[in-house]
Formats: structure tokens, C-alpha cells, sequence
């Protein structure tokens, strides 16, 4: 499974108060942290609220540079505003990255299409339209046609896009898990080639000992067909299973590499 760590992101108060100051130790910190503990991929997200996206930009740019500095691991450029992904992907000099995101609005794709489709990037792509968040598996598979219909015509391929089924609070609504596991379901079938990512700790939001329940879900998604997660890569326990996972779902030939971290005393039950 592919591990997007979590932890740059400025919806956190931490890293949101790091980043406003600019306190690249903290953020270098965090990068290598992520590193060590197996992240595949550093989430950059600069985002509040708060600021125009010209501040945001500005502030981007600052952290691509930051943890490309910190860390060798590729990142994943976040950001709602596509003028900000466009600048941080400006700025980055590494030639794998993930984009976060796109969605089927038009408008979305029509910006951030050609950038996936010039930099071959994987593209997390989110399964709603301008309508927001669909609560049917269908019209979540209805947003996601629209998205390759699109995205194949710029050429961007199917095994470059992650689509995200979307992980709704199951405190807002106790059926979201299954909607969430169906639709992965759907995806895998419909779209063979193409693989698909969820944002792990949405699940728990609103509930006590929620690693408990972000763990649970994220063996029941590895059984649906789960290739991708974004968590935080310093929580020992959600990276054992994580390897559980891989193992369960026929991922790790031999259980050679739950072996192996058992062996380095890496696997915590």
C-alpha cells in the first residue's frame, strides 16, 4: 500500500502555526520524521481558510522548497486552488509527485488536467462534482466517469489516476463506511488499471479512541481493494497494519515483509 504522510498539513495547528512563521527546523522535522517512519510521499498542504490564495501561494512555495530540502521522498502538491498546485509544481524539482486534487466539476479539470497529463503525475481524484459529496455508491461512479472521460483525452493514463471514493464521518452517518467500501469495490472492477485512495482518519472524526476505528477501516478498505491511504505515517500501530493489510490481501509475497519489520521489532500490536 502506498503511504501519503499527513502530517505537513496547515489544517493542523502545529504545522498551520510552522508554516505561517516559517519555521523551517519544525517542518524539516516533520519531513524526515515522516521519512524514517516509511512514508512514501510528503502531503504539502497549505491551506486555512484564512488567506487568498496569493498568500497561499507564496506560503507553498515556501514549504516545497522546505521539505525537498529535508527529505528525498516525493511529494504530494495539496491544495484546492489550482493556481496553487500549478506554482508548487513550478517550484518542485522531483519527477514523481502526486496532485490533490481534482474533482468532475469542469472547471477543475479543465486546470488541473494538463498539468497530471504534462507531468505525468498521479492524480488523486475525487469521486464528487459541484454538487459536493454524492451519499450513493452511483452517482460517486458517476462523478468518476466524468473524470476519465476527461482525463484520457489529455492523455493522462488510467494507472496514474487514484480515485478517492471519499471517507464521510460514520458519526455523521453510520452507513458512509459501507458506501466507502462499495465504491472501492465499483472502482476496482470498473477500472482495472486505475487504483484509489482514501484520507484514513475521516472516518473516526467525532469519535472516542479513534485510531481503533481509523485501523479497523483501513483493513476492511485493503480488503476492498484499497491501494493508497493518507494517515500519519508517526503512528506505529496504523503502519503495522498497514503491513497486515498488504499481507491479507495478497500483497506481500511469502509474508516477506511483515517478516522482516517483525524481525527489525517494527510490528506493534
Amino acid at each position: 500500500m502506498i503511504i501519503i504522510g499527513e502530517r505537513i498539513n496547515a489544517s493542523n495547528k502545529s504545522a498551520g502555526e510552522a508554516i505561517t512563521k516559517r519555521d523551517s527546523a519544525f517542518i524539516t522535522s516533520l519531513a524526515q520524521a515522516q521519512t524514517e517512519a516509511g512514508a512514501d510521499y510528503i502531503d504539502v498542504n497549505t491551506g486555512t481558510g484564512q488567506y487568498e490564495y496569493k498568500q497561499e501561494i507564496a506560503a507553498m512555495k515556501w514549504l516545497v522548497t522546505t521539505v525537498q530540502a529535508a527529505s528525498d521522498q516525493p511529494l504530494a502538491i495539496d491544495s484546492e486552488h489550482p493556481e496553487v498546485i500549478k506554482a508548487a509544481m513550478e517550484e518542485y524539482r522531483g519527477e514523481e509527485m502526486f496532485i490533490n486534487s481534482v474533482t468532475a466539476e469542469p472547471e477543475k479539470l479543465a486546470a488541473i488536467g494538463p498539468l497530471a497529463a504534462e507531468r505525468r503525475a498521479r492524480l488523486v481524484a475525487l469521486a464528487m462534482g459541484s454538487d459536493g459529496v454524492p451519499n450513493s455508491v452511483e452517482k460517486r461512479l458517476d462523478a468518476c466517469e466524468t473524470i476519465v472521460t476527461h482525463l484520457t483525452r489529455l492523455g493522462v493514463k488510467m494507472e496514474q489516476i487514484f480515485f478517492d471514493p471519499l471517507v464521510i464521518p460514520i458519526s455523521v452517518d453510520s452507513n458512509q463506511g459501507l458506501v466507502t467500501l462499495k465504491t472501492i469495490e465499483e472502482i476496482k472492477s470498473r477500472y482495472p488499471d486505475a487504483r484509489t485512495v482514501v484520507g484514513l482518519s475521516n472516518i473516526s472524526y467525532g469519535l472516542p479512541n479513534r485510531k481503533l476505528v481509523n485501523r479497523s477501516f483501513l483493513l476492511m478498505a485493503a480488503g476492498a481493494g484499497l491501494d493508497a491511504a493518507i494517515l500519519d505515517p508517526l503512528d506505529t500501530r496504523i503502519m503495522s497494519v498497514v503491513k497486515v493489510a498488504d499481507m491479507l490481501a495478497g500483497k506481500d509475497a511469502l509474508c516477506r515483509t511483515y517478516i522482516r519489520a517483525h524481525r527489525k521489532g517494527t510490528i506493534v500490536d
